[in-house]
């Protein structure tokens, strides 16, 4: 028996016009109605979450994506970048011209003045936020999400240089930059041990490539159908996109709702 459901944000809840569809709306209320938890798990830093998690009523969420997990209040998990291998990094893509953006708990800065590629990127989440310059914030502050600004031609050297690191792209300009020993999936795994629930007993929603390692966790991972295709291989159903009802149409299906 299912008892707890974990949603991607973007292109999962949101769909293309970055809203949460009436019927999709509905369907996570039933849900928690029905008694599962309902926990946001998202490439988001936790800042960037207050719309959704208000407009669901959920206080539960993985962040950066699995850097850090909390529920109810009580940080359930909280791993940040460490410093030497960030500081080797920010300097090759010194080098390079490529600007970074870095998140920590409350606020998310860029080490380059109004980039248009930073604007552009964050415009397209619909978040009304620009990260404002602080060249120096990642020396004082504990850093849990670090976001790499290049073309997807000058990405491998990355990969290449940095195999402690994942690179997962989640815009034509911009790349996640994940610690390689973490996930969605370990995010999860924190969670679900401290509620005292099996993965067999989870489900999760996603549709891009930071959700291979969610999907294969869980006891039911589910694909939207506007899902990147390198995704589908790891989810046990594919349901309708996020602007079809796609949510709705599998915990229907499920039995949940």
């Amino acid at each position: 028996m299912f008892k707890i459901v974990f949603f991607d944000i973007d292109g999962t809840l949101l769909n293309q016009e970055k809203i949460i569809p009436s019927n999709t709306l509905k369907a996570v209320l039933q849900l928690k109605q029905n008694g599962l938890e309902v926990v946001l798990a998202t490439g988001r830093a936790p800042h960037h979450l207050t719309a959704v998690s208000e407009q669901l009523g959920v206080n539960a969420f993985i962040s950066f994506n699995g850097a850090y997990a909390s529920y109810k209040g009580k940080t359930i998990q909280a791993i940040p970048f460490n410093k030497t291998l960030l500081g080797k990094f920010i300097q090759y893509a010194g080098k390079k011209n490529h600007p970074l953006v870095f998140s920590n708990l409350e606020k998310t800065v860029s080490n380059v003045m109004n980039h248009p590629e930073v604007i552009e990127s964050f415009d397209s989440l619909n978040l009304n936020y620009t990260p404002e310059y602080q060249p120096d914030f990642w020396h004082k502050e504990e850093i849990y999400e670090v976001m790499l600004y290049c073309k997807a031609h000058e990405e491998e050297p990355y990969k290449k240089l940095f195999p402690e690191f994942s690179f997962v792209r989640w815009h034509p300009l911009a790349l996640d930059v994940i610690p390689a020993t973490l996930s969605k999936a370990t995010g999860i795994k924190a969670m679900l041990e401290y509620l005292g629930i099996k993965p067999e007993e989870a489900i999760a929603f996603g549709d891009g490539l930071n959700d291979k390692e969610m999907l294969s966790f869980v006891g039911m991972g589910i694909a939207m159908g506007n899902s990147h295709q390198d995704l589908l291989p790891y989810a046990d159903m594919i349901t309708r996109s996020a602007d079809d009802d796609g949510i709705p149409y599998a915990l229907s299906k499920l039995g949940l709702i």
